[in-house]
């Protein structure tokens, strides 16, 4: 299975965390590509529809390799991003039922996943 998401960081420097209620977990906005979407694209749109930030990707981070809760082989394409235009107040949808804006040292040790935490390490 192919994915992407995003490291969206503000200009404070906080980063986009999110609560999934499916998951009961805490982790970066991504999701599965569409068919034929590339990447990057995908990445924008999850983001998107995930915490309504309009993203704009400001570099590649190293992609993450696992095996889903369903025993599928994932790989997870990362873009750092910031914020391209001010975005509306969070409002929460069928995926997402919390958006917190925190410090990567918050964000650490808020997130669930292991491979998220190593995301964060590298925008120390």
């Amino acid at each position: 299975m192919l994915a992407a998401g995003g490291l969206v960081v503000r200009d404070d420097g906080r980063v986009a965390v999110i609560h999934r209620p499916r998951y009961d977990d805490w982790s970066l906005p991504k999701g599965k590509l569409e068919d034929g979407e590339s990447f990057e694209a995908g990445a924008l749109r999850e983001v998107l529809e995930e915490t309504g930030i309009e993203g704009r990707i400001t570099g590649e981070l190293d992609p993450v390799s696992y095996v889903d809760r369903k025993g599928r082989d994932k790989l997870v394409r990362w873009y750092r991003m910031d914020v391209a235009a001010e975005p509306p107040p969070f409002a929460p949808n069928d995926e997402v039922d919390e958006l917190r804006w925190v410090t990567p040292a918050e964000a650490r040790d808020l997130v669930s996943y292991e491979h998220d935490r190593v995301l964060l390490a590298t925008i120390v």
